[in-house]
């Protein structure tokens, strides 16, 4: 408000709070002319000379900074002041970083509102990164959205330290180690054949593969933690959607990411949809939890029919709270489950989606798979997961699966905890890092035919391309101290769902439609429209009810 309005509007406010008295209105005008009015024209004359000044001096240093920021970092593509390079990206990030790498080389900045951040999108960048600079590169990008969610107490949010390398022992120990994952072998064999019988039910149909294989891949991790099922224990609806909600925050584009001066105030309401969603997740979480405690006492401390699944290992850790040397805390057990299960229900049935999408696209590699299939397993039996390792040819095809349409494009963002070079270039502590695998995928002096879906490529030098994370080529899973844990558990459950969906089963789309192989950019890279195809048998039904 200008200085002249605030005098009259205080003269206004004078009068109406003296005006019964005339005589002591008089006085008081009086004292205000010879004394505040003086004072406030002068203060407002000072401000105006003082703001006029400051302002255009500190938008010019700010401006020099950002210039000499610009210099140390790696280039790319000129910004916006305050916006960067907002404007002129495409919402499809990972082929929008592809493309400005060809230009700006495969070490480039990008600038995202008021942060800049680091595109690598070669093999040797990325090796670089994490290996030469393993250690730097070990803890990720905490976005605004996971900061309200879990504030940093789950396994993928973590920063590298005592509490994370706990966490990720106990994960892998208890859940994903193939001592874990062999001792509940017949659990996956139930679920994946209610799943066959589920289709079976739906010959002629149409069904959505993803959702099909989500709630199959969902009934396998609830067994593998703690022992219930989607059914038994009533779950499975509400922690879908809540997952669903999660991971759907967390993919979006926030304006507090961009503008972190910005993240109190959640312009769009990302954190508090995100906290809602975690909310439900935790009521879900307590029921189980509580069911568990009540079992225990029960039992006297006795797991459930004797045995020890992860969810009493952390409960026993959490009861043992000061004498562990990192002490778990009951929220820490919640994210750590999140992840567990988020991880191996929406990038498994995402990947299933993909297959089966790509084979349906080329009917000649689902009749060399099925061969295959024929050949190994038979047709008077379902299939095993003792078959897995004698189907070549279904393993390349889940490889290339994964080369064109790796589940997670830019990996999770790294940001490292000192100042390092990458490819010649100076990278700040704290910057953000994105590793376009996506682009590193179908780089084509590496690949030939790259955009091609050819499972035949993994036949010829097969061991080359692994999932260890040692071939900067093929990093489907990352590579160093954060490769994704659950690489075993994937592998498995992928093919062992690919081969039990084309075993018995032929597949056709709807009538009257036709393949959309588009991608919806996110966390993970789904397809834009989910598959939905119709299934047919081929072989007896008899054999999957004996």
């Amino acid at each position: 408000m200008p200085m002249e309005a605030i005098v009259n509007k205080s003269v206004s406010v004078l009068y109406l709070h003296t005006k019964p008295n005339f005589w002591i209105t008089i006085s008081l005008l009086s004292v205000l002319e010879r004394t505040c009015i003086p004072m406030a024209m002068a203060i407002s004359t000072n401000l105006n000379l003082v703001l006029t000044l400051c302002i255009p001096t500190v938008l010019f240093l700010l401006f020099i900074r950002w210039l000499k920021e610009g210099r140390s970092l790696p280039p790319g593509p000129f910004g916006l002041p305050l916006l960067g390079n907002l404007p002129f990206l495409s919402p499809d990030l990972h082929r929008c970083f592809a493309d400005l790498s060809r230009t700006y080389g495969p070490v480039m900045t990008i600038r995202l509102g008021c942060r800049p951040c680091v595109v690598l999108s070669s093999s040797s960048a990325a090796r670089e990164a994490l290996r030469d600079n393993d250690l730097t590169f070990a803890s990720h990008d905490v976005p605004a959205a996971a900061l309200a969610a879990f504030n940093g107490i789950n396994l993928v949010w973590n920063p590298y330290g005592p509490v994370w390398r706990m966490l990720r022992k106990m994960s892998v120990r208890e859940v994903l180690s193939a001592s874990s994952l062999e001792a509940v072998r017949p659990l996956r064999r139930r679920e994946v054949q209610r799943m066959v019988e589920t289709i079976h039910a739906k010959e002629g149909s149409a069904v959505e593969v993803r959702e099909l294989v989500f709630l199959t891949t969902l009934s396998v991790m609830f067994g593998m933690l703690w022992g219930g099922t989607v059914s038994d224990e009533g779950v499975g609806n509400e922690f879908k959607a809540a997952m669903d909600g999660i991971m759907e925050c967390l993919g979006k584009a926030n304006v507090s990411d961009l503008f972190p001066v910005l993240a109190p105030l959640d312009i769009q309401g990302v954190a508090k949809q995100i906290v809602r969603f975690r909310d439900s997740y935790f009521r879900v979480f307590d029921s189980i939890l509580e069911d568990r405690r009540n079992e225990m006492d029960a039992n006297e401390g006795g797991g459930r029919d004797g045995k020890r699944d992860f969810l009493q290992v952390m409960l026993e850790l959490l009861d043992k709270g000061a004498d562990s040397q990192v002490p778990l805390k009951i929220d820490q057990v919640k994210g750590v489950f999140f992840d567990l299960v988020a991880g191996g229900t929406d990038t498994t049935s995402t990947t299933v989606e993909w297959a089966i999408a790509e084979i349906l696209n080329n009917p000649d590699i689902m009749k060399k798979v099925q061969d295959e299939l024929d050949e190994v397993v038979g047709k008077n039996r379902c299939v095993e997961e003792s078959d897995i390792p004698r189907l070549p040819y279904l393993n390349a095809v889940m490889k290339e699966v994964f080369r064109l349409h790796p589940v997670v494009p830019l990996l999770v963002p790294y940001s490292p905890s000192s100042s390092c070079t990458v490819g010649g270039f100076s990278i700040p502590k704290g910057t953000k890092v994105f590793i376009n695998v996506w682009a590193i995928h179908r780089e084509p002096s590496v690949w030939k035919d790259a955009l091609k879906f050819e499972p035949e490529r993994f036949l010829r030098g097969n061991d080359k391309y692994d999932y260890s994370g040692n071939n900067f080529n093929y990093l489907t899973f990352g590579s160093g101290r954060r490769i994704c844990p659950g690489i075993p558990l994937a592998e498995n459950m992928v093919m062992y769902l690919l081969a039990s969906l084309l075993h018995p089963f032929e597949w056709r789309l709807p009538k009257g439609t036709e393949m959309n192989l588009k991608e919806h950019f996110g966390i993970v890279l789904k397809k834009d429209k989910h598959l939905v195809a119709i299934p047919s048998g081929r072989l007896s039904k008899t054999i999957f009810s004996a």
